[in-house]
């Protein structure tokens, strides 16, 4: 089965190219010295042909681990779980110890005869120091074999016996409860047995719940209040019980009389169970790997023989080449071939070799004096040859079961890896088992052949402190994580809001939109309610050429726009981007406004458009009084910006003032408009439903078309205007109030408006990340985050931004990508500090939305009421950097609206360039109504 182009890990390859799990020189009891004793001893023709059965080539190693991750895949997928003979049960463990467990802990564990108290106590400081007390009770037959309300009385009697000899004063405690027996497991504390082994049969419990079982036996004393709170196999307390200080260990191997692994598997992956954040403890239940012939080709014939005679034939296929139970019977039959002619009925008796004969054999010190032992004892008169055989043979068999056991393991540090998307992984494995305990050539071979097989894994083997020790530590961890969890709930309880309390918001929100509306009111309402003189939106008759100006910021847009019938192209778009340097930014207005016609002119001139004079729409993104559709009175700068002579100005007069100056061409300024009335526009000539505009982006504001009758800041009755909200201060004047968390009032105080646009302080992108950031220094001094160590950069302020808060959303973003963003900032994250992290980030901007969603859900039904409707059909037109690239905010803002305005259906169009297309088709609206006033 081997080639002679592979290379042999263990040794150095002989004539006949032994493969990695061959014995050959160098190995147990061949010495390296050339004496005539030494020479004597050589694998002769028929000793090769009785092992290269039981040569596995490191090729013949990849394709069983590859079969394995295969089968592993259909044990994780629901489809085929129910087929796949290697189950990847899940064990609801989600998380491996951090070293700040604390408190003390009690275990059942229940063993073939006999069951072990244990109290153990974790100091939960830098150090952990684990002491523990335990007592043995034997188990006799009469409840092993009895009914099952008698053994759990049992257990419940030995566990009361040991808390009174050791006269602990608490009376409240924890426990983790080890049951070594298949079970179908629901819940960490919810297990039910399938079947009893190892010579228990009660009955009355097969097919119950024996967590509940135990609990209720428990119940019956009133001395202590004991509550079970994890049920555990070996395997899994094998993981759990290495020390947190060596690093991260998440992976637990078995390698007894039986054989197991479990490892942290990522949650996603493990289709069978809900849970889909942070990672979840798989136990795989590999012993029946083969069972569908996967192996076939690497069983030898003594594999064959042992398994025909077997209890169960066909069945634990890997277990029986690798597991204690099953290694003497293997050599055994290899030396029924080996001794053919000279057989004895020793020999030929079942169970007449012993695993542990087999590990003394392998020894190089005294195993050749234990061959030549155990071979008497079968009634064979051994020569020095025979020992030496017979050590190979057991050799062989060991060195196989090593290998068949990296394989395996390979396969699964490879599958952490990839779906971990890690370029290489680092972990401990912990290994507990006779065979891996008394075998040091077992697990040189195992370590070695582990690195061969995944060579992207860096894997420390760890010796468990045993399953009792692990089954605490479930305990453990099982009770920190339901502590940090009422404290999470607790924290985040805060920022999550009922339907009532949204439908709370809405009523508000409508309230202030009729105060500002009213002209006796408007001063006392924190929605300022203003008119823009904007009467129509686009109907598609639209035609003709318009300039856009678009300033708002350190760059300046010039934008010709050609508005068409949609059969011909709608509306298309040349524009250039100028920029506007400091100094002109900050010196005189006349400066500024001259530096922009010059602009102008560059892009006419550049456009072939010196001489024409075109209708212009200015989107002037700074705090406004309009008075007029083209008069704009400048409250104040922003952005850097403080050109002289400005505020308090019309920006309109002052931009004809320098046309006039330069002199280089006519200008017909049209209207002027902020972003969010653009946003609606452009939006309308998509859809001439769009009646309402929305911004969620570093701010936030909105407009809608409102009934003119309803403006009591204006005169008239007839028809419509858009009204700009400036929803951003909803709140400036407390009505929200019973709305802000600390973390809000906080974020308040510390803003450079503090008191001021408090509703966007709770929606808008400029603010959500500085809230994550608050809430996590929060969870981290409750110890809930970072093991309870915050780093120096999350207490800087606006270090968390909320670009974060989309990036960490992502969905299928795994943990490593989430871990990585987490390590800019400087922190040493875990899986659970990274899916902790996540959930404060879906909490913030879940909230974020349905605020949003509530206050549109005011707006449209304002609208449908106004009008007198049973049902509303209307189009939001949406922009802003928040609403469109965070994976969930449009669709939490869209199901709040559907649910808090259910006689409304809104359509959410995205808006491409509101502040330029926007402000030139509002100049378009503003000439088809001109035209059709003058007809």
């Amino acid at each position: 089965m081997s080639s002679g182009q592979e290379t042999p890990l263990v040794g150095k390859p002989l004539p006949s190219q032994l493969s990695p799990t061959c014995p050959g020189h160098g190995l147990a009891g061949v010495s390296e010295s050339g004496s005539p004793q030494a020479q004597s001893r050589h694998l002769t023709a028929q000793m090769q042909s009785s092992l290269q059965p039981l040569c596995l080539s490191l090729e013949t190693l990849h394709r069983v681990k590859g079969r394995m991750l295969e089968a592993m895949e259909r044990g994780l997928s629901r489809r085929t779980h129910s087929q796949a003979t290697v189950r990847m049960l899940p064990a609801f463990i989600r998380s491996t110890p951090d070293g700040t467990e604390r408190g003390e802990f009690l275990v059942l564990e229940l063993g073939d005869d006999h069951l072990r108290v244990l109290l153990m106590e974790l100091s939960g400081d830098t150090d952990q120091r684990v002491t523990m007390e335990e007592q043995h009770f034997p188990v006799p037959d009469a409840i092993a074999q009895g009914p099952g309300e008698k053994l759990f009385a049992f257990l419940a009697t030995c566990l009361w016996e040991f808390l009174d000899r050791l006269h602990v004063p608490r009376t409240d405690f924890e426990l983790g409860f080890s049951f070594p027996f298949a079970c179908r497991q629901t819940r960490l504390d919810q297990s039910y047995l399938i079947s009893w082994s190892k010579g228990f049969q009660c009955p009355g419990v097969e097919g119950r719940d024996v967590v509940a079982l135990l609990q209720e036996a428990i119940n019956k004393q009133d001395r202590y209040r004991i509550k079970v709170i994890a049920v555990v196999n070996d395997t899994t307390g094998t993981m759990m019980s290495c020390d947190a200080s060596a690093g991260p260990c998440e992976v637990g191997l078995v390698v007894d009389a039986g054989t197991n692994s479990c490892f942290m598997a990522e949650a996603r992956h493990v289709e069978v169970v809900e849970e889909s954040e942070g990672r979840m403890g798989v136990v795989t239940e590999w012993g029946s790997f083969g069972d569908n012939g996967a192996l076939n080709d690497v069983l030898s014939p003594y594999d064959h023989q042992l398994d025909q005679a077997s209890l169960n034939p066909g069945r634990e296929r890997f277990e029986k080449m690798i597991g204690g139970l099953y290694l003497g019977e293997i050599v055994r039959h290899s030396l029924t071939e080996l001794f053919s002619g000279r057989t004895t009925p020793a020999l030929l008796t079942k169970g007449s070799v012993q695993t542990q004969d087999i590990l003394e054999i392998t020894d190089e010190q005294v195993g050749l004096a234990t061959a030549r032992r155990v071979l008497r004892a079968l009634g064979l008169e051994a020569s020095d040859q025979d020992c030496f055989n017979t050590q190979q043979v057991c050799s062989a068999v060991c060195t196989r079961a090593a290998g068949l056991c990296a394989a395996g393991l390979a396969a699964i540090l490879s599958h952490m890896c990839r779906s971990r998307e890690l370029s290489r992984l680092k972990t401990s494995v912990a290994v507990d088992g006779a065979v891996f305990r008394a075998h040091a050539k077992f697990r040189q071979t195992l370590q070695q052949l582990v690195k061969q097989l995944a060579p992207e894994c860096d894997v420390t083997l760890v010796q468990a402190e045993g399953s009792g020790k692990g089954t605490g530590m479930v305990t453990a961890v099982a009770s920190r994580l339901a502590v940090q969890r009422r404290q999470v709930n607790q924290t985040l309880a805060l920022l999550q809001l009922s339907p009532d309390a949204l439908g709370t918001v809405q009523a508000l929100l409508r309230r202030e939109m009729e105060l500002g509306l009213k002209k006796e009111t408007h001063a006392s309402s924190s929605v300022r309610m203003l008119p823009t003189y904007i009467c129509a939106t686009p109907d598609g008759s639209e035609r003709g050429d318009f300039l856009a100006l678009d300033l708002g910021g350190t760059n300046f847009r010039v934008l010709l726009v050609k508005v068409g019938s949609r059969e011909r192209g709608g509306v298309q778009i040349v524009s250039e981007i100028y920029s506007i340097p400091p100094h002109v930014a900050q010196g005189p207005g006349s400066q500024l406004f001259d530096h922009i016609v010059e602009c102008i002119a560059d892009f006419q001139t550049k456009q072939g458009m010196m001489g024409q004079t075109l209708p212009l729409g200015f989107t002037f993104s700074f705090p406004c009084q309009q008075t007029s559709l083209d008069q704009g009175i400048l409250l104040s700068w922003t952005k850097g910006f403080n050109a002289s002579g400005c505020v308090g100005h019309d920006v309109v007069k002052l931009l004809r003032d320098a046309v006039k100056r330069k002199n280089h061409f006519a200008l017909d300024v049209v209207a002027i408009v902020n972003d969010t009335v653009g946003t609606m526009m452009s939006c309308g000539y998509d859809d001439p439903s769009c009646e309402v505009g929305l911004i969620v982006g570093t701010g936030t504001n909105a407009c809608y078309m409102e009934e003119l009758r309803n403006v009591g800041t204006l005169a008239g009755e007839e028809g419509r205007m858009c009204i700009n909200m400036e929803w951003g201060a909803f709140g400036d004047n407390g009505c929200l109030d019973a709305f802000f968390t600390p973390f809000d009032r906080q974020v308040d105080e510390a803003s450079l408006n503090p008191g001021r646009q408090r509703f966007e302080k709770l929606i808008s992108g400029m603010y959500l990340g500085e809230i994550v950031r608050r809430i996590l220094l929060e969870l981290t001094a409750k110890g809930c985050l970072f093991r309870g160590r915050p780093s120096p950069k999350l207490q800087t302020p606006d270090i968390f931004q909320t670009k974060f808060l989309s990036s960490i959303e992502s969905d299928g973003l795994a943990l490593r990508q989430v871990c990585a963003i987490l390590e800019e900032l400087g922190l040493h994250v875990s899986c659970e500090d990274s899916v902790l992290v996540r959930e404060v980030c879906q909490v913030v901007a879940r909230r974020a939305a349905q605020l949003c969603g509530a206050a549109v859900a005011a707006v449209v039904e304002k609208i449908r009421e106004n009008r007198g409707l049973e049902q509303l059909a209307v189009t939001v037109g949406v922009d802003g950097t928040l609403y469109k690239l965070h994976p969930h905010f449009a669709q939490h803002v869209q199901a709040t609206v559907r649910q808090l305005a259910p006689r409304c259906s809104v359509t959410f169009l995205q808006s491409e360039d509101g502040s330029g297309k926007g402000a030139a088709l509002i100049a378009a609206v503003a000439c088809r109504v001109a035209r059709h006033q003058r007809a």
